[in-house]
């Protein structure tokens, strides 16, 4: 098993990749140029060895219900082609096309319902949120997925 320094090496030593450092001494690394809303890579690379990378546009991985798979017991090897192909797989990703051949450009700002509710879509550092007024209502790691949320509760993008 690679140590925590060796994984900080090895994905650092992909120039495309920004390190960023978040709690509990973890360290996550994005793919800015990502043409998927998913920019994360290395996800919680933590000093115990344990961390993930996305693999969510790949096959032939065991991953969670996001997209990533565990790395604790990856060899050198292992680890650098899985996060070649991720990044691979982020930059030439192409979002699927409406049927009716429009492509819908993500909304940000207030979606409202018949009866005048408003809540707020956002997109933060790599997630998009719902907001009712200053509450959190809802997180989704894709455009698509929260779209889909606020149609079903009855919101359409205030004109």
């Amino acid at each position: 098993m690679l140590t925590f320094e060796q994984k900080l090496a090895i994905a650092g030593s992909f120039p495309e990749l920004q390190r960023k450092d978040v709690s509990m001494k973890r360290v996550n690394f994005h793919y800015e140029e990502s043409a998927a809303d998913k920019t994360t890579v290395v996800y919680h690379l933590h000093p115990s060895g344990n961390g993930f990378v996305y693999a969510g546009l790949l096959d032939g991985f065991t991953m969670d219900d996001k997209g990533f798979v565990n790395i604790r017991d990856f060899n050198e090897d292992e680890l650098r082609q899985l996060i070649a192909a991720s990044i691979r797989s982020l930059s030439e990703y192409e979002p699927p096309q409406p049927a009716n051949g429009k492509k819908s450009a993500p909304r940000q700002g207030p979606w409202t319902d018949a009866e005048g509710h408003t809540l707020t879509l956002t997109f933060e550092e790599d997630l998009w949120y719902v907001y009712a007024g200053l509450n959190l209502d809802a997180a989704f790691e894709s455009y698509e997925e929260a779209e889909a949320y606020l149609r079903e509760e009855g919101f359409a993008p205030k004109a």
